[in-house]
Formats: structure tokens, sequence, C-alpha cells
């Protein structure tokens, strides 16, 4: 009997994040001001916290534009005020799309379910053929570890079975129906089998102050530890893109070698 030699388990350790789209402001012409920040999300954010007291400045143009708080102030120290009196929601206009990969199913459950300020467009394993899925393992599951051992053997267990479920059902599906219903019947089938651990991938789009709230809690000591990872990997592709929004957190090295976020400008 020839022996049908499976590609090895594919274990991911990190997060992959990526942007995939910002936004550009506008500038309307008819409001004769200017905001000194050349990032599209910093000036938006800035412009409509302005627009709330009519803060333009004398020449703005606009009917009360004369009003002011505190006379012209630079972007940076503008927001820095805004986080500093939780003025949050001019920052719900600011918004980001990140591509996350190699996050499991786990994480995804999770973070899904706190949708405010947030949309979701994610792998579908019922349409997908998962026979060479990876899997994601646990930051608290070291290898060379009794668990390790015992997650990798059913991870790898949970794969065999999927891939025998899949070839069963297609036998088994035939030419009944339509080749698309065909394929979600058995692979809708043959997912049921495959853990919380298995890799998937998601497009997140979220505006700024949804997004500081998934780094604020999910980036804390007490958050799990795949999405404290996933949350600080946000917050190194967010923070040079708008640090004028983002810049007040910091990154904590931990005793046990891991990593949380802190910020003194907690729930904006």
């Amino acid at each position: 009997m020839q022996t049908i030699h499976q590609p090895p388990l594919q274990i991911i350790h990190q997060p992959r994040v990526t942007l995939i789209a910002r936004q550009e402001f506008m500038h309307p012409e008819h409001i004769h001001w200017e905001s000194d920040s050349d990032v599209p999300a910093q000036a938006l954010t800035e412009f409509s916290g302005r627009l709330c007291y009519l803060s333009f400045g004398k020449d703005a143009g606009l009917e009360g534009g004369h009003k002011t708080i505190g006379g012209r102030t630079t972007n940076e120290s503008y927001l820095a005020n805004i986080l500093k009196v939780k003025h949050g929601s001019v920052l719900e206009h600011a918004a980001w799309t990140l591509l996350l990969e190699g996050v499991s199913r786990a994480l995804t459950h999770e973070l899904v379910r706190h949708r405010a300020g947030f949309g979701f467009s994610q792998l579908s394993q019922r349409y997908v053929d998962e026979s060479g899925i990876g899997f994601v393992v646990p930051p608290e599951i070291a290898e060379g570890t009794k668990a390790y051992e015992a997650w990798t053997r059913a991870c790898r267990e949970s794969l065999e079975a999927y891939r025998e479920i899949l070839a069963a059902m297609i036998a088994q599906i035939g030419e009944d129906g339509s080749a698309t219903m065909r394929k979600k019947r058995a692979r809708q089938a043959a997912r049921s089998v495959l853990p919380n651990s298995a890799e998937t991938k998601i497009v997140v789009t979220g505006n700024a102050r949804a997004w500081r709230h998934l780094i604020e809690m999910r980036g804390s000591e007490t958050a799990d530890a795949e999405i404290r990872q996933l949350a600080i990997a946000v917050l190194r592709v967010l923070q040079p893109e708008a640090p004028h929004i983002f810049g007040d957190f910091q990154i904590v090295p931990q005793a046990d070698g891991t990593e949380i976020t802190e910020t003194e400008y907690s729930k904006v």
C-alpha cells in the first residue's frame, strides 16, 4: 500500500496585521481654517471637534466663527485635550481598515462580540477548503511541554478527521445540486471538527474610538493572551498612522516576557 505523505502541521505563533485602507480629509473650501497636521484622520478629528463650538477663528467664514477655545492651538495639543476631557465622540469620524491574519477562531469569536464602531468580513469555513489550514498556538502553551504535545496531537487529529469527512461527504453528495452548493454541503459538515485554534482571516474596519477601546481593553493584563498580542500588533500599526490619537498608549514589558498596553487617558 502506498503511503500518502501529508504536509507538516502548520503552527502559527504571531498575528499579522496589515493596514489596507485609510481616510481622505476633504477640507470644506468655504471654511477658512487649516489644521497643521497632514494626517487626514487627525485633521478630520480636529475639524469635527472645532465644529462643535465653532472654534475656527475670527475669519473662518461661519456665523459665530469668532468663538474660540483658548485661541489657535496645534493639532497635537488640540487632540491631547480631546483625550484629556474624554470628548471621545469626535474620534468616531476617523477610521482605518486592517487585515488580520494568523488569528484563531477563538480570538475572532471574542472580537466580533463587541462590534460597536466596527465592521467585520471574515473568511468562510463553509465555502473555503480548509484541508491545509494552520493552527494558532495559545501563547501560554510553550513548545517542548506536555501541554504542547497534547495540543499539536489534537490539532493534527482534527485536521485528519476534517480531510476524511470532506472526502466522504464529496463522495456521498456526488452530483446532487450546483457545484457551489456541493462544496458548501461537504465543507460545512467537515468544518464541525475543527477546533477553536483553527487559523482564520478577517477584515476589520473601525473608527478611532473603537480601535482605542480594543487596544486598551484587549491589551490589558487581564485579557486573553492571544488577543493581547493582537491588540499590541494593532497599536504598532495605528500609532505611526495617527500619533496624536494613539500616541498616549505605551507598550509595557512584563516580568514573564509578555507585553501589555497602558494609557493615562482611559475610556475616552
